[in-house]
């Protein structure tokens, strides 16, 4: 059986890949620092993890070897970068750069990008002597387009670079990074701003839509050469026949659309 670790799977997309990922017969292992109380199934292997800290996360790799199993996909969706968008009454979001509060910064480079760096090296040590395996870094088009904060589209863009370096070092090993894109993702954050009317959700897709397509990238022995490339998921979905679980197969945003 293979195994995935999903890293911020508390809730969110991380929690929607851990699932889907479980449902297409993955040992997953699951991080977050809330990871106790979430709504995931009991096959699920929960490892309570605060990526900002380096021994929690060299503690998860730890662990998952210790259970004797290679790790052959993980999933980087840690990211505290939509927490606190409002401060003190305050929406904080879109203000401009030198009114930006330090935390954001904190939440985006720090809980994101350097947790995914961290985490992606402890995988490559188990993959790399394997010459097989699959990082997957959630991203997003703020990496190509500006979109709300500065340090939002400095965050995703060091999350594509990242991505595209980690995979020339790792080509000659067999072994495979990619960012991907999700669209409007139906996390609990989104539907209740859908709920207060700020945002439409007729072309959006459920955080187990993104796992399904990650599974299927995973599966795909042919994704090794795509390695370093920015892939839309919902533009996946399409060529490998996977569908929501509303049974529908959300449009593929590209930039113009964001």
């Amino acid at each position: 059986m293979a195994t995935a670790v999903v890293t911020g799977a508390s809730r969110g997309v991380g929690r929607g890949v851990a699932i889907a990922l479980a449902d297409a017969g993955y040992t997953v292992h699951a991080t977050g620092r809330t990871i106790d109380a979430a709504d995931l199934p009991p096959s699920i292997v929960r490892h309570r993890c605060d990526h900002q800290r380096d021994e929690d996360t060299a503690t998860v790799f730890s662990r998952v070897a210790d259970n004797g199993a290679s790790l052959d996909l993980l999933v980087n969706s840690a990211w505290g970068g939509y927490e606190r968008m409002v401060d003190a009454g305050a929406f904080t979001w879109m203000v401009p750069f030198w009114e930006q509060p330090t935390h954001r910064w904190r939440s985006m480079i720090d809980a994101g990008v350097r947790a995914a760096f961290v985490c992606s090296a402890h995988a490559a040590r188990v993959m790399v002597p394997r010459k097989q395996g699959l990082i997957v870094n959630i991203s997003f088009w703020a990496a190509q387009k500006y979109i709300g904060n500065v340090i939002y589209g400095v965050a995703k863009a060091a999350t594509d670079k990242m991505t595209a370096d980690m995979a020339h070092e790792l080509r000659p090993h067999g072994v495979a990074a990619i960012s991907l894109y999700p669209g409007m993702v139906r996390t609990e954050s989104v539907k209740a701003a859908a709920a207060a009317g700020w945002l439409d959700l007729s072309n959006s897709e459920s955080p187990e839509f993104v796992g399904r397509v990650i599974a299927a990238l995973a599966g795909d022995p042919r994704t090794v050469d795509r390695s370093g490339q920015v892939l839309v998921a919902a533009a996946e979905a399409v060529g490998y026949g996977v569908i929501d679980e509303d049974q529908r197969r959300p449009r593929p945003l590209t930039l113009a659309d964001v």
